[in-house]
């Protein structure tokens, strides 16, 4: 160590260990806090936090919703404080024993297990730390300690101190709750157009999510949110020498209400979705709130109730409850929304919305979400109420009868609220099961009752007589007939099992119930495979009748199986023929005979999903490629999670799913893929599939799981939504040819109807639906969702969050 080095060192040294005399009474650290020192939860106020010089402000361990400590940043005061920055706010809260050191790297909190985290990251090699009077933690740099390399302005959590901005594209959010600082449901975004704007949590930003704007938008800004000290809220253009904007409110204006120029100012998104100014006079916790967006009113925050439920009033105090025919998940937490108290009916056509679903009023409602459908030429109530109960898409629908319009809502209900105004002019239509017809009373004005106690019935002596004498006659009969019948049964599958054996014993058992083929019956069934249904890469599908021709099947005659296939193909057919779902093709036998394999389904009158999406026929409207959509996504959950083992289909594509004489989606081939010989996709890869469709990491010689199947359905239900192929070489802009890419940069633009310029499509809709595809197409299998997810994402259960982009290139 040279004579400087060593004289800078000393002096440094001889500078932290100045100490620090300010006007609180207890022992403070002093303003440059070295490497090495370290806090612990517990303890004096020495070893427990770090203060800032005049004491207003501490850096350390704080309880939270006394489940724990967290590390953050407060104000300090006698009685209370309050927390304006959390490090790592959606980690678990540690116990105790925890530990807090501040190192030349940054700050490291070891945890009770004794797991270490970097909780602040210096990025540089660090000299000291200090916590400052205007709340801001900092680092300073070693080789230059006057130097910030690290402040926690920079990273702010739903709070903006005096002296603090929020920068173009920076966003503030929300805590949890008034005891728990963990990120909450809303969010305030300082957007790179330049406005202002606040969103509930995991929303895109669009228009009809927002709830209140500044309305600064402009073009090739780099605009930026001010506190300054004096408590002046700005929105500043930092391009054009940060000359002034917009001012959202000054405080100058109002020192008798805010306490004088002895006042600490801090702007906070609350947990309540509220974006409030407060002023702390005297420099002390208690706080007085002095403006608001938007107002104060939680009820006009988009969100404030979450899905199925409604805001209202009561007492002047905000109250969530459950829409008509629904009930809160959780009775303690009213904010989180509510779910349907009857069971939901596969919705096929006009007669099951009757069947199963009523209609219910509610007045006085305000539904601020964007309709999927609306029309402006509903002549009455009853059209619009009927309109929507025959709708499989339909929940909810609000008719005005002054523009004779009937808007519908899909699943799930969001941002509803209710008036105390009387509006005879707007009435909304609830679609509820009718089995909870009986669970609550039409009452306007109160959520769903509890189910009143059935009536008690009386039967008489006779009819108790009558009944037994009735019931006994028919066991008889029922037993005898049973009898009957084991007999006969018994005696045909002697006879079956006779005439199998004769033939290869493949040692299917007894559970797989399907009918075995001789090749000759299915040579003559198929008039000596004759007509081609098509070809791929399993094989050809000929078209055959049974029963004398009042059957219809579909044989597929199964080509280049592995040589020692008998194995394989046996466990492929117990699986296969162990399956049922209403959206699977289903297997009805199979042929056996030397080095024949072929499968006999069910016959698909409608063709493939390919010719319909991308043949000359007409194209399916919305409704229809949703529910195709969601039928797919079933059959595959079905694949992945229900049948006794995981079956990954490895080929998922239009031309493999068939839609019957009903046009319901059902899935072929699913369980062939290792029927094929190693090298009958060698073409591309190694990998099975068709390219396209395949995931990356089929080319990355790494282990497949059901995420491959993810992937090639996101491709799929772009393919859906979009009505065209993923890969198009005839379009006339070069960057809409590959599909998967145009429809990630058409969604960050906003602008998801130019995939389908030809319909008339909600944005909203249409956005949450590419969401799902493109959280689908990620490159890393993690990122994917399950089958389960999708389900639930496609039928309103689950947000869907915005996704990150995927890397399209590898499709």
């Amino acid at each position: 160590m040279d004579a400087y080095t060593a004289t800078a060192t000393i002096l440094l040294i001889m500078y932290l260990s100045v100490p620090n005399n300010g006007a609180q009474t207890h022992q403070k650290l002093p303003e440059r806090i070295a490497p090495g020192s370290s806090l612990s939860p517990t303890g004096s106020d020495y070893n427990s936090l770090w203060l800032s010089r005049s004491g207003l402000f501490a850096f350390g361990f704080y309880t939270q919703d006394n489940n724990g400590f967290v590390v953050g940043i407060w104000l300090v005061g006698k009685m209370s404080r309050t927390i304006v920055w959390t490090a790592n706010r959606d980690d678990p809260p540690v116990s105790s024993t925890s530990k807090l050191q501040f190192t030349t790297n940054g700050i490291i909190l070891t945890d009770q297990h004794g797991q270490e985290k970097l909780i602040v990251n210096a990025n540089a090699r660090a000299s000291s730390a200090s916590m400052l009077d205007s709340g801001n933690f900092v680092l300073y740099d070693y080789n230059n300690i006057s130097r910030i390399i690290w402040q926690s302005f920079d990273h702010p959590t739903d709070t903006l101190l005096g002296s603090q901005s929020l920068p173009s594209g920076g966003q503030l959010s929300s805590s949890l709750s008034d005891a728990n600082s963990s990120t909450g449901r809303f969010r305030l975004n300082m957007q790179v157009d330049g406005n202002l704007v606040l969103y509930p949590a995991y929303t895109t930003q669009s228009g009809w999510d927002a709830y209140w704007s500044s309305n600064t938008a402009s073009v090739n800004v780099n605009y930026h949110l001010y506190l300054n000290n004096t408590g002046l809220l700005q929105i500043l253009d930092s391009n054009r020498d940060s000359s002034l904007i917009t001012t959202l409110f000054d405080a100058e204006k109002h020192q008798q209400k805010t306490g004088g120029n002895q006042t600490i100012y801090r702007a906070t998104l609350d947990f309540d979705g509220v974006f409030r100014l407060y002023a702390h006079p005297n420099n002390s916790a208690s706080n007085k709130m002095i403006t608001s967006w938007p107002g104060n009113n939680p009820c006009e925050v988009k969100g404030f109730c979450s899905f199925n439920s409604y805001c209202t009033f009561d007492d002047d105090k905000p109250l969530c409850n459950c829409l008509k025919g629904y009930k809160f998940i959780d009775e303690n937490e009213k904010t989180l929304g509510c779910e349907r108290n009857y069971s939901k009916v596969e919705c096929r056509g006009n007669n099951d919305g009757v069947a199963f679903y009523n209609i219910v009023p509610m007045n006085n409602i305000l539904w601020e979400d964007h309709p999927y459908f609306e029309t402006k030429d509903m002549s009455s109530e009853q059209d619009c109420s009927s309109a929507c109960l025959v709708d499989c898409n339909c929940w909810a629908a609000l008719y005005d009868d002054g523009a004779r319009s009937c808007k519908k809502q899909g699943l799930p209900l969001r941002y509803v609220r209710r008036t105390h105004e009387d509006d005879e002019s707007t009435t909304a239509f609830l679609k509820v099961g009718k089995n909870s017809m009986e669970n609550w009373k039409l009452n306007d004005t109160q959520s769903p009752l509890q189910p009143s106690p059935p009536p008690i019935k009386t039967t008489s002596n006779d009819a108790v007589v009558h009944i037994i004498v009735v019931t006994s006659i028919f066991t008889v009969l029922l037993v005898s007939a049973v009898v009957i019948s084991c007999h006969y049964i018994y005696k045909i599958r002697v006879l079956s099992y006779k005439r199998l054996s004769d033939t290869v014993n493949i040692g299917l058992n007894d559970d797989v119930a399907l009918r075995r083929f001789s090749y000759n019956e299915l040579k003559r069934a198929t008039n000596q495979f004759k007509e081609e249904l098509g070809k791929g890469s399993f094989g050809s599908v000929y078209k055959g009748t049974l029963n004398r021709g009042k059957r219809l099947i579909a044989v597929k005659r199964l080509e280049k199986l592995v040589e020692e296939g008998e194995r394989e193909f046996q466990a492929e057919v117990r699986s296969i023929g162990k399956t049922h779902h209403r959206n699977l093709v289903r297997l009805l036998g199979f042929c056996v005979e030397g080095s024949k394999r072929l499968l006999v389904y069910e016959y698909m009158s409608n063709s493939s999903l390919g010719k319909l999406l991308f043949g000359d026929q007409r194209r399916p409207d919305w409704n229809e490629r949703v529910r195709i959509a969601l039928d797919i996504a079933r059959g595959i959950l079905y694949l992945h999670e229900e049948c006794d083992a995981p079956i990954i289909h490895c080929d998922l594509k239009p031309q493999n799913i068939l839609m019957d004489e009903f046009w319901t989606a059902k899935i072929s081939d699913f369980g062939l893929a290792k029927l094929l010989m190693p090298d009958q996709t060698r073409t591309f890869t190694m990998a099975r599939g068709t390219r396209g469709y395949m995931a990356p990491e089929w080319n990355k010689n790494v282990p497949i799981s059901v995420k491959t199947d993810v992937y090639s359905y996101g491709i799929m239900l772009l393919e859906i939504l979009c009505c065209r192929r993923n890969i198009d070489v005839n379009v006339l802009e070069p960057e809409e040819v590959l599909l998967s890419g145009w429809a990630y940069k058409c969604f960050v633009s906003g602008e998801v109807n130019k995939l389908v310029p030809w319909e008339v499509i909600d944005n909203n809709v249409m956005e949450n639906m590419i969401k799902v595809a493109l959280w689908c197409i990620q490159d890393d299998p993690l990122l994917r969702p399950t089958m389960k997810g999708v389900v639930l994402m496609l039928e309103g259960i689950t947000d869907v969050a915005v996704p990150p982009c995927p890397d399209s290139s590898s499709a």
